[in-house]
């Protein structure tokens, strides 16, 4: 008879009793090749920024921890406050959004959540999701034209005049939804709260105020300001970079499409395309034709 061994997963766990082994002598150049400020992962000890996860866990909330991790300490209550509000505004925008409906479509090709959700991440770039980035980038160039002494109101008409001039849109504005964001306000009114307690400087939010009087001027209808102005004043007055705003967008938009993927995915539908089976893409070719070639006598084979 053959006796086969017991194979242990790779995840079995160790016997408790099991002690770690000691850690050889190993280059400094070595151990500092991915050395990070952000954790320390050691058998029976998890830190985040020094904080022992056992005591964040049912103490700090999802928000703040983002804020923990990506700036090193936990924020103020009205930083926390602030950051969760833009997280939470930003979630979803339902399938007719690129990045939602392609999770979904995803969802249907038989591929698992991770799959669905980076497919739909992975269409969020600098058209779709990079505009809350971009506006960022115009509230910091407005702060620098008036901390060389322009007028503000004066910058922001003038940067309005050069993105008009050139035919471009100015991030942050406007929507091919929505005449008003449903998102703006709440947003802007959490910011002058927090400006008006002194838990915010005020400046990105006055920046993104005063584009938006430009961009009404002369017209007979207000270009209003869209979630990603919105939420571009908030991580600005936050300080946070404008890449690190992108970042934030994109963790908040994973949500929605996770629970559009799941949506989907628990729906049972197989391969949905981008429209429904009884419609077809309109067609812009040539019209049907035949193939029509003369008979061929033969290959020659031989040299000439």
């Amino acid at each position: 008879m053959t006796h086969r061994s017991a194979e242990v997963p790779e995840s079995a766990e160790a016997p408790e009793s099991a002690e770690a082994p000691e850690s050889a002598e190993v280059p400094e150049d070595v151990t500092d090749w991915w050395a990070t400020g952000i954790s320390r992962i050691r058998p029976g000890e998890i830190l985040l920024r020094g904080y022992p996860v056992e005591q964040l866990i049912g103490q700090v909330s999802f928000a703040e921890t983002i804020w923990l991790l990506l700036r090193g300490e936990l924020p103020t209550p009205a930083q926390g406050r602030l950051l969760e509000a833009a997280l939470v505004a930003a979630v979803d925008h339902g399938p007719q959004a690129p990045s939602i409906a392609a999770a979904r479509m995803a969802a249907t090709c038989g591929l698992g959540l991770n799959n669905a959700v980076a497919t739909g991440v992975n269409l969020l770039g600098d058209v779709h999701g990079g505009a809350g980035q971009q506006c960022m980038e115009v509230l910091a160039e407005l702060e620098a034209a008036v901390a060389e002494g322009a007028d503000l109101d004066d910058a922001a008409k003038n940067l309005v005049a050069e993105y008009r001039a050139t035919g471009s849109r100015i991030p942050g504005f406007g929507h091919r939804f929505h005449p008003y964001d449903p998102r703006r306000t709440p947003l802007l009114d959490l910011v002058g709260a927090a400006v008006a307690d002194g838990e915010a400087p005020g400046w990105a939010l006055r920046a993104g105020t005063a584009l938006e009087r430009a961009l009404a001027e002369g017209r007979s209808r207000p270009v209003p300001m869209n979630i990603d102005g919105a939420t571009a004043i908030v991580y600005s007055e936050l300080g946070f970079p404008p890449e690190l705003g992108r970042g934030l967008f994109v963790l908040s938009r994973s949500v929605g499409i996770l629970s559009h993927a799941w949506e989907e995915k628990s729906g049972g539908a197989r391969i949905k395309g981008p429209l429904p089976r009884r419609l077809l893409p309109s067609y812009e070719g040539p019209a049907p034709r035949d193939l029509n070639r003369p008979e061929s006598g033969g290959h020659s084979t031989g040299s000439a």
